[in-house]
């Protein structure tokens, strides 16, 4: 009787514990399926934010124009003077030939508009570069405005009531007849990665905004990765075990967690009101972004010096290095490939900050192209900032176009982070 009391306890235990471990695997299950709900979520909404930039700004890598007869009349542009002649006419005289039915002034003028101002510009500086152009007649690819490219892209219905659009029917009937002559084309967009901002959406570029970034993340970079490594190998290999050192990591900790703009205080108040340096000039937004980078730099360069084993240290103290070889010779040749990895990543984050350059300036309106650091620029974030507030729909497409850009330039960076990391990396 008592055994069979004592197998009925241990079958009644049996079962019991059975039923916690199905409870305990229904529950690992539960956080499984939450965790791929919530990897799933993130990946819709990546997909929406990937998708939605993409399917805006894609077209900016392309542009319309109007393909024109043009005959550089001696009696409008001068040989030897280029940028005296009148080559709006000269551009009138195109469109009348193409349009001869069109005589009243105020079609003409409205004839004109379907052009962008920068095919004046591109005129000039073909007879400025083969003056033997003038007297003859030549089919020249001419840059469209900025309604009429949306309305070649079809961001502008031909539906929608004609009081309701920016081309009215008189210019679609226009269009349409240069798309029947095949003279309404749609070539590469090469002007949005050479030139600087314009009010005009059809000639804004990123030229200036790229130069700028990369003057702007050299300087960041000259200034911030010795001195941040400088600091890190003392505080890691040489400083004392004193209170003050501990001051010191704990304020360097937390100013990497620091917001932003308050770099951009800082750098408005010691660079621009105490040194007086230039404004919007990429030394000044450097120097800023590296203040921001330091930290960064610091903390991965010590967890790097951190994860080489002693063994190391000693075997080279062993045969007779200085604390100073131990460190150059042989820690930091095996801490490198960590602390290039920690620096490229402070630097795409700098590369994708906003806050503390609008702070010191860096937000003008620029439109040359900087050819130094002390020139007046801005950067692709501060760039896309500014088009993003501008009503033009033109605009749009650009501040698209030029976020997949500057994604693009994060992913490389990030990539070639990942490269050093997995390529050099030595894993003891």
């Amino acid at each position: 009787m008592t055994d069979m009391a004592t197998n009925t306890s241990i079958i009644g235990k049996g079962n019991a514990a059975q039923a916690r471990v199905r409870r305990r695997y229904a529950r690992e299950r539960r956080f499984q399926w939450i965790c791929l709900s919530a990897l799933a979520v993130a990946g819709i909404f990546l997909v929406i934010l990937i998708g939605s930039i993409v399917s805006r700004g894609y077209t900016a890598f392309v542009t319309t124009e109007i393909e024109l007869a043009v005959t550089f009349n001696a009696d409008l542009v001068d040989a030897e003077n280029p940028s005296s002649g009148n080559y709006r006419m000269v551009v009138v005289q195109a469109l009348q030939e193409q349009f001869p039915d069109v005589t009243d002034t105020s079609d003409l003028r409205k004839m004109l508009a379907l052009l962008s101002d920068g095919a004046f510009i591109k005129l000039q500086h073909m007879v400025e570069a083969d003056p033997s152009l003038v007297g003859t007649t030549e089919l020249v690819s001419l840059p469209a405005g900025s309604d009429v490219d949306m309305f070649s892209k079809g961001y502008i219905s031909r539906d929608v009531a004609e009081t309701s659009r920016r081309v009215d029917d008189q210019e679609i009937g226009w269009l349409d007849t240069l798309s029947a002559q095949d003279a309404l084309v749609t070539v590469p967009n090469w002007d949005f990665f050479t030139r600087g901002d314009s009010r005009e959406p059809e000639r804004a570029g990123i030229g200036g905004a790229l130069v700028g970034s990369a003057l702007t993340l050299l300087v960041t970079f000259l200034v911030s990765f010795p001195l941040g490594v400088a600091a890190a190998i003392f505080l890691e290999e040489f400083a004392p075990k004193k209170r003050w050192v501990d001051i010191i990591e704990v304020n360097i900790n937390n100013l990497a967690a620091v917001p932003s703009i308050v770099f951009g205080l800082l750098g408005l108040a010691v660079f621009l009101n105490v040194m007086h340096m230039p404004r919007s000039a990429p030394v000044v937004g450097g120097l800023t972004l590296a203040l921001m980078t330091l930290p960064t730099i610091i903390i991965t360069t010590r967890a790097a010096l951190k994860g080489v084993p002693p063994s190391i240290r000693e075997a080279a103290t062993g045969l007779g290095a200085s604390p100073v070889q131990v460190v150059f010779h042989h820690v930091m040749p095996l801490a490198m490939p960590r602390v290039l990895t920690g620096t490229i990543i402070g630097m795409a984050q700098a590369l994708g900050e906003t806050a503390p350059l609008l702070m010191i300036g860096m937000v003008a309106f620029i439109v040359d192209v900087p050819s130094g650091p002390l020139d007046p620029a801005t950067v692709l974030p501060v760039q896309i900032y500014l088009w993003a507030d501008s009503p033009e729909r033109g605009f749009v497409e650009k501040t698209s176009a030029a976020i997949m850009v500057l994604l693009g330039f994060l992913i490389v960076m990030n990539g070639i982070a990942v490269f050093l990391r997995q390529r050099f990396e030595v894993r003891w």
